[in-house]
C-alpha cells in the first residue's frame, strides 16, 4: 500500500509539474489601457479572451486619460493600447520615430464624424408610415433650407442642430462649420454637456421618427444600431479644415505596444501585429452590447463567435482552435 501511495504521488507530481508547465506564461499580466470609452473596453475584452484562453496570459485593464496612458506606455507601465487615436496624440509621430514605443498595425482607419441625419429623414421609411422630411437634403449646406424641418422646441423661430461634446476639440470645427455656412442665422447650435445625452436625443427621435441632425461619431453603439447618413461636405483639406470648410479625416486608429511588451510576450505581440477591425464590426458589437445588455466579455464572445474567420486571420490554427473550444 505503502508503494501504491508513493506511485501515486509521484504521478501526481508528474502531473502537476506538466500542468505548470503549459501554464508557464500565467505569471506574465499584460496590462491594457482603458481611456473610458465602450469600444475600447471591448477591443479589450477581445484581446483578453485570446490572451488567456490562446497564450495563458494574465490581463489586467489600467484606467486613465489618453495623455496619461501614453505616457505610461512610454515608462513600460502600460504593455498596450488596443485604441491609440492617432490624432488625438500630437506626440505620436515622434514617439514612434524615435522609439517611445512601437506600432503594431491598425485596429481601423475607416472611421468618420460630422452631422448626421437619421435616413428616414431624407428617403423616408414606408414600413414606419413615415415620409420624406427633406428629400434634397445631402450636404451640410443644404441645411440652410430645412430649419423648418429641424424645429428647435425652445426656440421655434429657428431649427437646431445638436453640436460636439462641450470642451472637445472637435466642437471647436463644428461650430465653425456653422458658421461658416451661415447656418447661424436660422439655426441654434446645441452643445450638450457631455455624450450620453446627446446619444439619447438621437436614440429618442430615431424611435419615435421625428427628425433631428447633429454631430456623432464612428464606431459607437447608436451607429451599429440606427441607420445614420453623415451628410456630405468638401473634400478634406488640413489647412481649411480647423475653419469647419471641409470633410472630418479618417484618424488612423492603431494597436501600440510598449518596448518592454514586445520582449516579454513577443508570442501575443504577433497575435496583436494582425488584429484588425473596422468602424462598422467594432459598431456592430456595441449595438449589440447595447440592446442585450451584455458585458464587455459577453460581447467579446459573441462577437467572435460570430466572426470566426478573424479568429483564422488573427491566430495560428493551434492557437485558433484553443480560442473555439474555450467559445464552446
Amino acid at each position: 500500500m505503502r508503494k501504491k501511495g508513493m506511485l501515486i504521488g509521484i504521478t501526481l507530481l508528474i502531473c502537476a509539474s506538466f500542468l505548470v508547465g503549459c501554464k508557464k506564461d500565467s505569471n506574465t499580466v499584460i496590462k491594457l489601457a482603458d481611456v473610458g470609452w465602450d469600444s475600447i473596453k471591448f477591443h479589450n475584452a477581445v484581446a483578453s479572451f485570446i490572451a488567456g484562453n490562446a497564450y495563458g496570459y494574465e490581463t489586467e485593464e489600467i484606467s486613465a486619460t489618453t495623455p496619461l496612458t501614453v505616457q505610461a506606455l512610454k515608462g513600460n507601465d502600460i504593455d498596450v493600447i488596443m485604441e491609440m487615436w492617432t490624432n488625438n496624440v500630437v506626440s505620436y509621430s515622434d514617439d514612434i520615430a524615435s522609439g517611445a514605443y512601437q506600432e503594431l498595425g491598425t485596429n481601423f482607419d475607416d472611421n468618420k464624424q460630422g452631422f448626421y441625419v437619421p435616413r428616414y429623414v431624407i428617403e423616408g421609411d414606408p414600413s414606419r408610415g413615415i415620409e420624406p422630411m427633406a428629400p434634397d437634403l445631402k450636404t451640410v449646406a443644404d441645411l440652410v433650407n430645412y430649419k423648418d424641418v429641424f424645429v428647435d422646441e425652445e426656440d421655434v423661430t429657428k431649427g437646431r442642430i445638436y453640436g460636439a461634446i462641450s470642451g472637445w476639440e472637435i466642437d471647436k470645427v463644428m461650430y465653425n462649420k456653422y458658421k461658416y455656412y451661415g447656418l447661424d442665422k436660422d439655426f441654434n447650435y446645441f452643445r450638450p454637456g457631455s455624450d450620453a445625452p446627446l446619444a439619447a436625443a438621437f436614440s429618442t427621435a430615431y424611435e419615435k421618427g421625428e427628425p433631428i441632425v447633429g454631430y456623432y461619431w464612428e464606431p459607437t453603439w447608436l451607429t451599429g444600431k440606427y441607420d445614420l447618413v453623415l451628410l456630405e461636405d468638401a473634400p478634406y483639406d488640413p489647412e481649411t479644415y480647423p475653419d469647419g470648410k471641409t470633410a472630418c479625416p479618417p484618424v488612423i486608429v492603431t494597436v501600440s505596444a510598449s518596448n518592454d511588451m514586445v520582449k516579454k510576450a513577443p508570442d501575443f505581440v504577433e497575435f496583436l501585429k494582425k488584429y484588425k477591425t473596422s468602424s462598422s464590426l467594432t459598431a456592430e458589437a456595441l449595438a449589440y452590447m447595447q440592446d442585450e445588455k451584455a458585458n464587455y466579455e459577453e460581447t467579446a464572445k459573441w462577437f467572435l463567435k460570430n466572426h470566426d474567420e478573424l479568429i483564422s486571420e488573427w491566430l495560428p490554427e493551434e492557437k485558433a482552435e484553443l480560442v473555439r473550444n474555450a467559445l464552446n
